[in-house]
């Protein structure tokens, strides 16, 4: 009965202990805690585990550029950013350390990207031609330009294919209507003339990017 006893004991304190371990990791205000840890214990609840989140309230962080992550969650860090969703849900993350917010963004860099599917495909043709020449009569720019060709980003600029219109849309209002994001003058300046139909148009395209244009684009895509 001792014996038994003795490895009930054990049984019990080791699962403390990984209680314990666990609630460890949900304290992103410390630095022994890694960022990859961080991203599955707090981040996927809202993101999802590998960054493809259900709810369009939440963009999608798989496949997004490491520079661009590393900038937003300093925004956020900093309180720069003042969007109102940032303000609900990011600003709480002001302990994230350099090195945290870097493991956190290679972690989410290195995931694979999940398209939309495709519904409206007026709606995807009109924000085609406008992804890949803009509305020269309006002054808008080409958003090829600056996320790239298979809108896979380009240095500090996102990644689109493959999020969510609904959350693509929300920015580009934010963007046009507001300054509550502190790097988007050159967005600010390109939603400035666009209609609510040429956003809605932009945003259908890039969640449903084109398979055989995302082919060359990394990571690799999983629909």
């Amino acid at each position: 009965m001792n014996k038994v006893a003795h490895i009930v004991s054990l049984a019990m304190l080791l699962a403390g202990s990984a209680c314990h371990d666990l609630e460890r990791s949900r304290q992103v205000d410390n630095p022994a805690v890694s960022g990859k840890t961080i991203a599955l214990q707090v981040c996927s609840n809202c993101h999802g585990a590998t960054g493809v989140s259900v709810s369009p309230t939440f963009p999608k962080l798989a496949g997004q550029r490491k520079e661009y992550l590393v900038d937003q969650l300093t925004d956020f860090k900093n309180h720069a950013r003042s969007d109102p969703n940032a303000k609900r849900f990011m600003w709480g993350f002001t302990h994230l350390t350099d090195a945290q917010i870097d493991e956190l963004a290679t972690y989410f860099s290195s995931q694979q990207v999940v398209l939309g599917d495709p519904d409206d495909l007026a709606l995807i043709n009109a924000g085609k031609a406008i992804f890949m020449s803009g509305l020269p009569d309006k002054g808008v720019a080409a958003c090829i330009g600056c996320h790239g060709q298979h809108g896979e980003g380009l240095s500090q600029f996102p990644r689109l294919a493959g999020q969510h219109a609904d959350y693509v849309m929300k920015q580009l209002e934010v963007f046009r209507e507001t300054d509550s994001r502190p790097r988007g003058a050159v967005m600010k300046a390109v939603c400035a003339n666009m209609s609510e139909q040429d956003m809605r148009a932009v945003a259908a395209y890039v969640e449903a990017f084109p398979q055989e244009a995302e082919a060359s684009a990394s990571p690799p895509v999983d629909q």
